[in-house]
């Protein structure tokens, strides 16, 4: 029927000592063999690594260097998937784990490599247990949390649901912990309709999250055409309910969606090394669909961008799209504004487009 993608984060995974909830992971998996019963496959995406390898190490609190964070994942990314593994495997389901960089999301041949080998572990009725590979990342380079990395997976499989589960009932119209009496928000449709609200960026000290990050990880997910759930992860059968569509949590609606793999990639993956703006008539040309990007509609360059890198699309302030700039920015810089025998003159054999159609996507 479909691929449901749920992420854990660290308070739902491990305790205050950074000890797992074999509970919790009993439940998840219970669920994971009802909803694969059903007809869908599941991707979990399981934090707690760091937490898990700082009760290991007996530290008192969660370390802030980055090498000290790397070796603590490097210790409990161990112990994390080993008690996955049992957990599932007491539901008869085999698993696998899968850890991601930022740039095998990123750089298209890897994200084509790692979408066929999720592929395949589905198809094999295998649970990928997916977790960012901190021993390798960057402060630079990374997702930031696994809200993100969730919704990446799921944007790359074309899943039908991410869940978010997460310490919270779902999203509050204010932080729960400083207003108890704050109403939970039951429905999102319009992200225009959270701007008053204050959405807590606070996140448990064993994680790296917070609501507010997974709220950016849902409009990512809805704008890609993916349904999804923000539900509290410690009440039973919670994964089982929102994947079968009954009311728990925060459910943000999807929106059309609609990308071939390619541009979904590049509107939701590939980060923009530059940007460029357009005219207003190259941008409403752009807007109506099916046009080239050409010199004579860029009106400035920023950054320092090669050809074949992804730059951001602006007129004015209004963000336009994405694409895959056919110029380097020096180059561009050359001929923008010329007109295509101009641009020859200068640049002999140069492309006739800053941005093709086919490597470019709208906002």
């Amino acid at each position: 029927m479909g691929i449901v993608v749920a992420k854990l984060g660290s308070s739902i995974v491990a305790d205050e000592n950074g000890l797992l909830r074999a509970d919790v992971l009993k439940s998840v998996c219970e669920d994971v063999a009802s909803i694969r019963a059903g007809g869908d496959e599941v991707v979990l995406v399981s934090s707690g690594a760091i937490a898990r390898g700082v009760a290991e190490l007996g530290l008192g609190s969660r370390p802030t260097a980055l090498d000290e964070l790397q070796a603590a994942s490097a210790i409990g990314q161990a112990k994390l998937f080993t008690e996955w593994n049992a957990a599932l495997g007491a539901c008869d389901i085999r698993a696998a784990q899968v850890l991601l960089t930022l740039h095998d999301i990123e750089e298209r041949a890897s994200n084509v490599s790692v979408g066929a080998t999720l592929r395949k572990l589905l198809a094999w009725h295998v649970v990928p247990v997916i977790n960012e590979n901190d021993t390798t990342t960057t402060e630079e380079i990374t997702f930031g949390d696994n809200d993100v990395l969730a919704a990446q997976v799921a944007i790359l499989l074309g899943a039908r649901l991410l869940v978010l589960l997460t310490d919270a009932d779902g999203l509050h119209e204010a932080d729960p912990r400083v207003q108890p009496d704050a109403a939970l928000v039951t429905d999102v449709r319009d992200f225009a309709e959270l701007e008053g609200f204050d959405i807590a960026q606070h996140a448990n000290e064993l994680g790296s999250g917070g609501m507010r990050s997974k709220v950016v990880s849902a409009e990512m997910a809805t704008a890609a055409g993916i349904e999804t759930v923000v539900a509290p992860g410690r009440t039973a059968s919670s994964l089982r309910i929102a994947a079968a569509g009954e009311r728990i949590g925060t459910r943000f609606h999807a929106g059309k969606g609609g990308h071939g793999s390619f541009k979904a990639w590049l509107r939701f993956a590939k980060t923009a090394a530059g940007s460029v703006v357009v005219d207003e008539g190259a941008a409403k040309a752009l807007e109506a669909g099916g046009t080239s990007l050409l010199p004579v509609g860029v009106r400035s360059v920023e950054g320092d961008f090669a050809a074949g890198e992804a730059v951001d699309v602006l007129c004015g302030d209004r963000a336009i799209g994405k694409g895959l700039a056919s110029y380097s920015a020096a180059d561009l810089r050359i001929v923008m504004g010329l007109q295509t025998p101009e641009v020859l003159g200068l640049l002999p054999g140069a492309p006739g487009e800053a941005i093709h159609r086919d490597r470019f996507v709208l906002a």
